[in-house]
C-alpha cells in the first residue's frame, strides 16, 4: 500500500534556535511522502527561510500568541491526507511518521499519537493516557509497543499531545480544527473530546516518538519552572464551560487550582519560587478563569480545502544508518566523523561511554547526529538496576537494541570512530 500524504505543521513563536533544531530533525524523516508546514512569528520566518530546503517548505507569517489560531491555519494549508503536529521545541525520531501514519490504514481511525521523551532523551514524559470533561487524566496501561486502536466511551478521551499527535484531515477540517478560545494549554484536548463525542476511534503508537526539550518562554524558564498561570487559567474555564456539566464545575475548578498550587509549592520547596512568586502565580491563575469565563463559545466553522497543493519535502526516505562508538578520548573524532556522515545523508548514532557509573543522555546533536554520552555502568533506563558489570561490546549491543526499532537501525555492533 501507497504511503498515504502527510502534512507536518509546526508552530513556532520567539523560538527561532529551537524551531533550527526541529527543523534539522524533521529533514531526517524516514518517511516518502510528507510535506513541512511552518506556522512562526518573524522571527520564525527568518529562521525557517535559512534551512538548506527552504524552498520546499510552506512558510506561513503569524504574529499573534494563539495556538489554536496557528494551528487551524496550518491545517488551512495543509494538503495531506493525514495532519500531524509537532512542537518547535521538540525533535521526531527519524520513523516517526513511518509508524504515527501507519494507524490511517484502517478507515475507522481518525487520529493517533505517540509517545513523548523528556529533556535527558531516554525517560518517557508522555505515553498514553485518558481524560475526562472535568479535566480528570488516567494513565493507561498498556504494555508493549504494538500500536492499539481505541473506541471512545462516553465522557472520555484518549488524550493525545499536541507535540506528537496526527488527524485525518476530512475530519479535523470538518470539526474546524482547533477552538481559538484556547490560545494555549487544552487546545488539543477540547478537540480529544469533541472527536470522542463525535465517536471517532483514535490510535495510540508507542513506536511514534518525540523528543521535546521544554524550551523557555513566556511562560515558563528553561527549568521549567511557571512564568504565568493566567492562559492556562483561562483555557481550564473555557474546557469547563464546554465539556464538563454546570454542576460539578465548580468542583473541577478547586480540584485544577489545587493542582497547580501543589506544582507551585513544590517549585517552591526545591529553590525556583519564593512564597510572593507562588500568590502572584495563583492570582494570575485566578484572573485568568475570569478572562476565560468571558470568552464566548462558538459553534466552529469548517475549514475548506487546501489553499495551496501539495509541497513533497524531501527528507531520508531509506537513508543508510551509522553507528559509532568510543570512550571519551575519541569525543573530537566522533563529532567530526558523525558531522560528516550525517552532511552526506546519513542517519547517525553516536554512543560514548565513560568508565564510570554516571546516567545516560541522549540529544539531537545541531549538526545532525544522535549523540547518546553516560557511564559504562550507569543507566540508560533509569528503572534499571543501579549499576550494572558491563562490558564495552556488551554495553553498546544493549543501547542499539533499545532504540533500534525507532531510530530504524537494523542488527549492528557499532563502528569505533577513529
Amino acid at each position: 500500500m501507497a504511503a498515504l500524504p502527510v502534512s507536518v505543521v509546526i508552530v513556532s513563536r520567539d523560538r527561532p534556535d529551537a524551531l533550527d533544531l526541529c527543523l534539522r530533525g524533521v529533514a531526517q524523516l524516514d518517511y516518502p511522502a510528507f510535506e513541512v508546514i511552518v506556522v512562526a512569528c518573524p522571527r520564525g520566518v527568518v529562521a525557517a527561510t535559512a534551512h538548506p530546503e527552504e524552498a520546499r517548505l510552506k512558510i506561513i507569517a503569524f504574529d499573534e500568541a494563539n495556538i489554536s489560531a496557528a494551528r487551524n491555519l496550518g491545517i488551512a494549508h495543509a494538503a495531506g491526507e493525514i495532519v500531524a503536529f509537532i512542537d518547535d521545541d521538540a525533535v521526531p525520531e527519524p520513523t516517526w511518521l513511518s509508524h504515527l501514519a501507519a494507524p490511517f490504514a484502517d478507515p475507522e481511525v481518525m487520529a493517533a499519537g505517540g509517545y513523548v521523551r523528556g529533556r535527558n532523551g531516554i525517560d518517557y514524559q508522555w505515553r498514553a493516557r485518558s481524560v475526562t470533561g472535568r479535566g480528570e487524566e488516567r494513565e493507561l496501561a498498556l504494555e508493549g509497543m504494538s500500536s492499539r486502536v481505541l473506541t471512545p466511551e462516553p465522557g472520555v478521551a484518549l488524550k493525545l499531545q499536541g507535540t506528537n499527535m496526527a488527524h485525518r484531515r476530512s475530519v479535523l477540517a470538518g470539526m474546524g480544527g482547533f477552538d481559538p478560545a484556547f490560545r494555549f494549554f487544552l487546545d488539543e484536548t477540547d478537540l480529544d473530546l469533541r472527536r470522542a463525542d463525535a465517536g471517532h476511534a483514535a490510535a495510540i503508537v508507542p513506536l511514534a516518538q518525540v523528543h521535546h526539550g521544554y524550551a523557555q518562554s513566556a511562560r515558563r524558564a528553561a527549568d521549567r519552572t511557571p512564568r504565568d498561570l493566567t492562559e492556562i487559567g483561562a483555557s481550564m474555564a473555557v474546557f469547563l464551560a464546554k465539556h464538563c456539566p454546570d454542576s460539578a464545575q465548580g468542583a473541577a475548578w478547586k480540584a485544577f487550582r489545587a493542582g497547580q498550587r501543589h506544582r507551585l509549592l513544590d517549585y517552591m520547596r526545591r529553590g525556583p519560587l519564593a512564597p510572593d512568586d507562588v500568590l502572584r502565580l495563583l492570582r494570575g491563575l485566578e484572573r485568568g478563569r475570569r478572562d476565560g469565563l468571558s470568552r464566548p463559545i462558538r459553534p466552529l466553522a469548517p475549514i475548506g480545502m487546501p489553499e495551496s497543493p501539495f509541497r513533497p519535502f524531501p527528507g531520508r526516505p531509506g537513508a543508510p544508518r551509522a553507528v559509532l562508538s568510543g570512550r571519551v578520548w575519541n569525543r573530537a573524532a566522533m563529532r567530526r566523523d558523525a558531522a560528516r556522515r550525517a552532511a552526506r545523508g546519513e542517519i547517525v548514532s553516536a554512543f560514548r561511554f565513560s568508565h564510570t557509573a554516571l546516567y545516560h543522555r541522549l540529544r539531537f546533536h545541531a549538526d545532525g547526529y544522535w549523540e547518546q554520552i553516560g557511564g559504562l555502568w550507569g543507566k540508560s533506563e533509569r528503572q534499571d538496576s543501579a549499576v550494572h558489570p558491563w562490558f564495552f561490546a556488551s554495553r553498546l549491543r544493549a543501547e542499539i537494541r533499545r532504540i533500534a526499532e525507532i531510530r530504524g537501525i537494523e542488527n549492528r555492533s557499532g563502528e569505533p570512530s577513529s
